[in-house]
């Protein structure tokens, strides 16, 4: 079928929406350092009663491992995923894309729970499930879906086509194995480290509060919610930060782990550069502060997850504007890494007790929900649809479609058109149908088989959420967990946002009924959040009292049913009488600190070889007689840049933006590629070097 340029960008922009945070004063315990918390649990397949019994309640020893590894996919003529704008394809990188991986075993009863934060804008099903193939590969049945979760900070700005899902494939035209691969193989190779290299270990906790790192981007829909719900919170946005700190019975500092709910798109829609945003830039400063070394296999892990961001923007300046938007990624990654730091110098209390899990697929399309939930009568979800105030966009992150605004709230009348499918209408009520992605044949456009995930460290409940759950999203459905669990020893709840899979968002009935774009991005109609209270209280309630639970229905795996219009890397060529790696552009003979360094070098496109684990460039000091390496493409003062030039040559522009504290002396910047041949399509390395110059 052939789509007109602005249908497809019409469709996009709606998928967008699907791409596009915490304070509290509940009546659960306060935790010291930070505003109230609600409970957290997780437990699976305990003895009757649920609880740990015997020593696991003071037990405060673990079993540890944590581990690293780059997930970073093609850096050249790939399209981005998180806004949906065709345009938006990859053309080099402002900081690699990381897996973060934890494993945790209490040997009080012998379980153990994979925890995972990737780089990423969403973790697909598919992920998950090539994920899990390559563990059980490997170890058998010792890492399953049940015991294993994954969860994306959800940058903007990374490379898409790796959801099995067409709605999530469309802006990037189609599935790209490439980046796919790199991601499985990626998270994998990072839960092999972990495993390999596990210790006995104490875990401390803490909140605490980061302030001025997000705002509430739909307050008029936050609005709805009742009175009396709001009058409990100081704050229309989650401002506590939960994180959790691992240090060996030896003393040494083995990593960190925490959440805080904020959207990661200081970035925006314009920029072409590979970055982890504002949680990756985070997660690299705390690693530069304990000299993590991303090449080693034991090294020093620290992981910014995220929450409740549905609502949830760190754009306090405005819409991202590709000026300042890197500059802005710095000061809320900043004021994360600030919390994180105070958090993790102040101890926080030991955490004791085992380690348990609940994981079940349910159709998200079909439920039935009981009164208890809906405050009424049983009522039921809707097949998978999206709204039209979606394609309106996020105001504060990235506006869409110029002629739809938030808030079209359906009422019969206004929108007879959207009445094609009655039924669809009917369920999900305030919702003006735009796209019937659950009715797409021959497979869905969006899944509705989804995981529910509970995963418990000692007092401690990560609740696994395969959607972008709203700020007041959150705390219900912490309360709801909470209130199951805290009679079996949890004292606190975080959610675990864009875990596992992913299928849109998730607003409270009263912010659905508002419209705006995180209620037309509600996939299943407004039962959906007293829907998923429904079945993770069912998860909570058979934690805790030692039942196991039915898998559900299993998801399907469409890994061979994939379709893409992406081209590969057909040859690279060069202009004549010139080599790959020669420069077109060199560096000046002298540079002050602070300003930037650059050279242009002809190259060949990234997509021949990612250098995952490796690096573009380097930035090179003179010490003695010897080269020494003191920053690569990791490093957020570089940007690698590639730029088609022609037919097949490509430009590769290399910046270096010169830190006030470096030192002074001599100083190349180098590069590294690899280039095809059109002839044979073989693939070799080449290695550029800038002239030396000078750092005064």
């Amino acid at each position: 079928m052939l789509l007109t340029r602005r249908i497809l960008q019409m469709l996009i922009l709606l998928l967008v929406a699907a791409c596009s945070g915490e304070d509290s004063k509940t009546n659960v315990p306060l935790i010291p350092g930070g505003e109230n918390s609600t409970g957290e649990n997780g437990t699976n397949n305990l003895t009757a009663g649920g609880a740990f019994g015997g020593t696991c309640f003071t037990s405060d020893r673990f079993n540890l491992g944590r581990g690293i590894y780059d997930i970073t996919g093609s850096a050249a003529e790939l399209g981005m995923m998180g806004y949906a704008v065709v345009e938006q394809k990859t053309a080099g990188i402002h900081m690699r894309l990381r897996s973060r991986a934890f494993v945790v075993e209490s040997p009080c009863n012998g379980k153990r729970i994979v925890y995972v934060t990737a780089d990423l804008g969403q973790v697909f099903q598919s992920v998950k499930q090539g994920v899990i193939n390559k563990l059980m590969s490997t170890y058998g049945g010792i890492y399953s879906d049940e015991n294993v979760m994954i969860a994306a900070t959800h940058t903007h700005s990374g490379p898409g086509g790796y959801s099995h899902y067409a709605l999530y494939n469309l802006t990037i035209l189609g599935y790209d194995s490439q980046n796919y691969n790199a991601i499985v193989d990626g998270i994998y190779q990072s839960i092999v480290r972990a495993h390999n290299n596990m210790r006995t270990a104490n875990i401390q906790f803490n909140t605490g509060d980061v302030v001025d790192a997000g705002m509430n981007r739909s307050p008029i829909a936050y609005a709805k919610n009742p009175a009396a719900e709001r009058s409990r919170y100081t704050s229309d946005t989650d401002k506590k930060m939960t994180l959790l700190k691992f240090t060996g019975i030896d003393g040494r500092e083995l990593g960190l782990l925490n959440w805080f709910a904020v959207h990661a798109t200081n970035i925006g829609n314009k920029n072409r550069l590979i970055s982890g945003d504002n949680k990756g830039y985070a997660a690299y400063r705390f690693e530069k502060l304990k000299a993590t070394t991303y090449s080693s296999a034991d090294t020093f892990v620290a992981a910014f997850s995220n929450s409740n961001e549905g609502d949830v923007s760190p754009n306090l300046w405005g819409v991202p504007d590709n000026v300042n938007d890197f500059d802005r990624t710095y000061t809320i990654g900043n004021r994360q890494y600030d919390g994180a730091v105070a958090l993790y110098n102040s101890g926080g209390r030991a955490m004791s007790g085992g380690v348990d899990y609940r994981h079940a697929y349910v159709d998200y399309s079909n439920i039935n929900v009981a009164a208890q939930w809906t405050g009424s009568v049983l009522k039921k979800t809707c097949k998978a649809a999206i709204g039209m105030s979606m394609i309106a966009g996020s105001t504060e992150d990235g506006p869409g479609v110029s002629f739809v605004s938030e808030g079209l709230a359906y009422d019969g009348v206004s929108w007879p058109f959207f009445t094609l499918v009655p039924e669809d209408q009917a369920c999900h009520d305030k919702k003006v149908v735009l796209l019937t992605t659950g009715r797409m044949t021959p497979y869905p456009w969006t899944p509705e088989v989804l995981p529910v995930h509970i995963m418990r460290l000692g007092s401690l409940a990560i609740v696994g959420v395969p959607f972008e759950c709203t700020t007041m999203c959150g705390r219900r459905l912490r309360e709801t967990v909470a209130a199951e669990l805290q009679a079996d020893g949890v004292t606190d709840v975080v959610i675990a946002g864009l875990a596992n899979a992913y299928a849109g968002y998730v607003a409270t009935p009263e912010e659905y009924s508002a419209q705006h774009y995180e209620g037309a991005s509600t996939h299943f109609g407004p039962n959906q959040l007293p829907a998923m209270q429904q079945e993770y209280s069912r998860l909570a309630r058979a934690m805790r009292d030692g039942t196991s639970v039915s898998p559900g229905p299993t998801p399907r795996n469409l890994i061979n049913n994939q379709s893409s219009l992406i081209t590969g890397v057909v040859f690279d060529d060069k202009p004549l009488f010139k080599e790959f790696g020669d420069v077109k552009t060199d560096a000046a003979a002298s540079y002050s600190k602070g300003s930037v360094a650059s050279v242009v070098f002809w190259g060949a496109h990234p997509r021949n070889n990612l250098k995952l684990q490796s690096t573009f460039l380097e930035v090179q000091r003179l010490v003695g007689s010897s080269w020494v390496t003191i920053a690569s493409d990791w490093d957020p003062e570089t940007k690698y840049q590639w730029a088609r030039d022609g037919v097949a040559n490509s430009l590769v522009t290399i910046k270096w933006s010169i830190p006030p504290t470096t030192t002074s002396g001599t100083y190349r910047i180098r590069h590294y590629g690899n280039w095809k041949s059109g002839w044979s399509g073989a693939i070799s390395a080449y290695t550029a070097t800038s002239r030396s110059f000078t750092v005064n």
